[in-house]
């Protein structure tokens, strides 16, 4: 694996009820890319982010997070050492407003310490204070500002991928795993959402990205991983692993990669 990898996933293996998932799956992410991470249905990409962010226990293998085994950890520990995730279908506590469903999200929450809280009562204004402000500025980025007090059930399908983003934007990641960021979104939206990704990390944060818009992951995405069968089949560019017969057996077909 290259010394450069912020992410080192080797010999991953995951059961369900015998059938096999995941296969040994060896991949590494590097610092500042954003990767994708695509292959047909029933691939593991999904059951590999699960398993990558805490959700599930690997069988076995091991899952480096920027030098540090994090493998079997919860998932609010990883979160903690700088691994987020979204899902596919937006996630988030609807009643609350997108300002706090952003605000839960942040680090060093001032409730997370009730005798600090209870003590120093002042500081833990302020840093609530300082938090509301982190929100505010990070969905003027994103185009929610006008939306931020707002319960998040009343945003739009688009709106909540955003926030979804956002949500995961505030835990300051060194990664984020993002699972379909485009799916259901309009292509005006997506191309939106390709650019917020593309600015992010031109700024330092690592993306690792399942999507089935092959030309978002042309655009978005170097490198490419495919995956088929519970393990990793190639790596490349965008334009290399379309033009491999492998690949294009393992989508049965080429349909998959019109632009």
């Amino acid at each position: 694996m290259s010394s450069m990898a912020l992410l080192e996933i080797t010999g991953v293996t995951r059961s369900f009820y015998g059938v096999q998932a995941l296969a040994g799956v060896e991949l590494a992410v590097r610092a500042g890319t954003v990767t994708g991470l695509i292959g047909p249905n029933g691939a593991g990409k999904t059951t590999l982010f699960n398993v990558i962010s805490g959700l599930l226990p690997p069988d076995a293998g091991r899952i480096v997070l920027d030098g540090v085994d994090i493998t079997g950890w919860r998932p609010d520990r990883i979160a903690g050492a700088g691994l987020v995730r979204t899902f596919q279908i937006a996630r988030g506590f609807p009643r609350l407003s997108v300002r706090e469903n952003l605000m839960l999200y942040a680090p060093d929450q001032p409730g997370e310490g009730v005798v600090r809280a209870l003590v120093r009562p002042g500081g833990a204004r302020r840093r609530e204070r300082a938090i509301s402000a982190d929100a505010a500025r990070l969905a003027e980025r994103l185009a929610l500002d006008g939306v931020l007090d707002q319960p998040a059930a009343a945003l739009s399908g688009g709106q909540k991928k955003l926030l979804e983003l956002g949500r995961a934007l505030m835990a300051r990641p060194k990664l984020v795993l993002l699972d379909e960021p485009a799916a259901g979104v309009n292509p005006t939206l997506a191309a939106t959402l390709a650019g917020h990704i593309r600015a992010l990390a031109d700024e330092g944060v690592t993306f690792l990205v399942i999507e089935h818009d092959m030309a978002l992951i042309e655009r978005l995405c170097d490198p490419v991983i495919v995956m088929t069968e519970g393990r990793r089949l190639v790596e490349g560019t965008f334009d290399q692993v379309r033009a491999d017969p492998r690949v294009q057996e393992a989508y049965l077909g080429v349909r998959a990669w019109a632009s």
